[in-house]
């Protein structure tokens, strides 16, 4: 814009003070401008010496004003962040079962914090450039990210949808959200979907748009604070379980699928898991969906079913380690 208001201003001054041709005048304004020094195409009058004096000396402010942009554009990570883009945007597109989180407010960093806790590869969908840098400040890493709004259907195939396994949308407005889903089970069928919202009536309406889970962080916060009253221990539990208290438990998922071909086809008793790792099995989940507290030790798990195992982070590891293929 600068370099047009100069041109321009070239062009209009030789033509007006000395009554050049429009060739002329353009031709006198580009070497003035480039400083060439080719000699003057006509002889200047005193006021055509006035005004190339001051043209230049304008000319010498732009060029002073274009190099300090240029020069904190590059100092303060202009340049860095446009390469951390690129290179963001190249490992996006060689991702696959990664998971997209829409939205990096509250509920949506720390579904980040503990989807990247867990190992797994995480795309961030945000429209606030300024929290992804801060993000990224305050974490030290490059986060994987898409600058624009999850609602649009481009920003969303440039984050890997049609290859993620699984996306949570967390945006403010329910609304959003529901776009998100419905936008996002059309570009994917396949994908699971979860889902924040604010006021109940959004719960059916994210479920029919292809959220396969609904979240209600409000309504579950509520929920703890009362419980924290009724019934401490029980939520102290839960709470280690979640990684949220001093003591931390996980709680970890055994497919029959998962297993190494010596487990197949055997009971929870001969698994023996205890003995082995010292991580416990607390439930199964069978393929009918139908869920078993402290099942029966003589069950023996069949494709589809899912084990449900608490321990520490070093029985939980080594589980993995004996069991898992």
């Amino acid at each position: 814009m600068l370099t047009v208001i100069s041109l321009g201003t070239g062009i209009i001054g030789f033509i007006a003070i000395e009554g050049y041709s429009l060739l002329d005048a353009l031709y006198m304004t580009m070497i003035t401008v480039s400083t060439v020094g080719y000699g003057e195409v006509h002889p200047l009058s005193s006021a055509g010496r006035l005004f190339v004096s001051i043209y230049i000396f304008f000319n010498l402010l732009v060029v002073a004003y274009l190099l300090s942009v240029l020069t904190t554009y590059i100092f303060e990570g202009g340049l860095l962040n446009a390469f951390a883009m690129f290179r963001s945007d190249q490992e996006i597109s060689h991702l696959e079962g990664h998971v997209i989180v829409c939205g990096f407010g509250r509920n949506g960093s720390k579904a980040y914090d503990e989807l990247r806790a867990s190992g797994t590869q995480v795309v961030i969908i945000e429209l606030d450039e300024v929290l992804l840098k801060t993000a990224a400040e305050i974490s030290k890493t490059t986060l994987l990210s898409v600058l624009g709004d999850a609602t649009d259907d481009n920003t969303l195939r440039a984050a890997g949808v049609d290859r993620a396994r699984a996306l949570i949308t967390a945006l403010p407005k329910d609304t959003d959200n529901v776009f998100v889903a419905l936008t996002a089970r059309e570009l994917n069928p396949n994908i699971r979907i979860i889902a924040r919202a604010s006021a109940k009536t959004s719960e059916r309406k994210l479920l029919r748009a292809g959220a396969n889970s609904v979240v209600m962080p409000d309504e579950i916060g509520g929920s703890h604070m009362a419980n924290l009253v009724i019934r401490p221990e029980v939520i102290r539990f839960l709470d280690m379980i979640s990684g949220l208290g001093p003591n931390k438990l996980r709680l970890e998922e055994l497919r029959l699928e998962d297993l190494k071909p010596e487990w197949h086809a055997r009971s929870i008793r001969e698994l023996d898991i205890f003995a082995q790792t010292g991580a416990t099995v607390i439930g199964l989940k069978h393929r009918n969906d139908k869920m078993e507290v402290s099942p029966n030790p003589d069950i023996v798990p069949t494709l589809g079913d899912v084990l449900l195992v608490l321990g520490t982070d070093e029985q939980v590891y080594e589980l993995i380690r004996l069991f898992r293929a």
